[in-house]
């Protein structure tokens, strides 16, 4: 009986299929942050994927967590420039309207802001014939902040002493390089805010004492002396009859 030749079963190649386990456990392993540009729009690569799986070994590095704390807060502070997209910018804030208003709340802000200007013009009659004016416009804007809000961040002593010297300072060396015109004063906005927003002194008052320097004749003949006159020398005033004000809003209510 004749019997067929059998040819021998071709084998089966598991390399690939090996190959491609190895290689995506490796992925799962493979360190943080490797960002992929994958296309070029005018000139800036945008990634298709920034961030990977990471091991846990290196999640727990105390360096690995210090970057998230730094990339978390940069974050943060990035996301305060953001402006609000919704209407509820427009709308009363809520939690105000749901405060009982005493008469007292109005009384008392009242009374300290009357006070101020009242001290402040008398002042300016006594200081005339110098050239030093006290009740000038921007301290308005610091008398509504002391005595509604005290303690708001531009409320601060700190915040607002620091903000008015500065400030005033600038537009008198704005005035002196650029003299009276737009330029100095464009200029000199823009130092004061961004002096405000590097030493952590927000006090938006003190944004125009350098424009009312550059535009006010009558405060040339002070020079640096501007510095102090009358911006921070009245919130030296301002501030004694916030804490005064602040003391019969808590203990004399109506």
């Amino acid at each position: 009986m004749s019997t067929a030749p059998v040819k021998p079963l071709t084998p089966v190649r598991l390399h690939p299929i090996r190959q491609n386990l190895t290689s995506t456990t490796t992925l799962k392993s493979q360190a943080m942050l490797t960002a992929v540009p994958s296309k070029h729009i005018i000139g800036c690569s945008t990634y298709n994927r920034c961030f990977e799986f990471k091991s846990w070994s290196q999640m727990r590095n105390p360096a690995f967590l210090s970057h998230r704390r730094r990339v978390s807060t940069v974050v943060a502070s990035a996301g305060n420039m953001t402006a609000p997209s919704s209407w509820e910018s427009w709308m009363p804030d809520k939690k105000a309207a749901a405060t009982t208003l005493l008469l007292s709340d109005v009384i008392w802000p009242a009374a300290g802001a009357f006070a101020a200007m009242a001290i402040l013009g008398r002042m300016d009659q006594m200081l005339s014939p110098k050239g030093i004016t006290m009740s000038v416009a921007p301290l308005g804007a610091v008398c509504a902040i002391l005595f509604t809000t005290p303690s708001a961040p531009a409320a601060r002593k700190y915040n607002m002493f620091l903000a008015q010297i500065a400030c005033a300072a600038i537009g008198v060396v704005a005035f002196s390089v650029f003299g009276p015109g737009w330029l100095a004063r464009s200029v000199a906005l823009a130092a004061s805010i961004a002096f405000m927003v590097i030493a952590r002194a927000n006090h938006p008052p003190a944004a125009s004492l350098p424009l009312m320097f550059i535009d006010g004749a009558k405060f040339h003949d002070l020079n640096l002396w501007y510095a102090l006159f009358p911006g921070a020398a009245a919130c030296v005033i301002l501030c004694l009859l916030q804490s005064i004000i602040c003391y019969l809003k808590e203990n004399i209510k109506f």
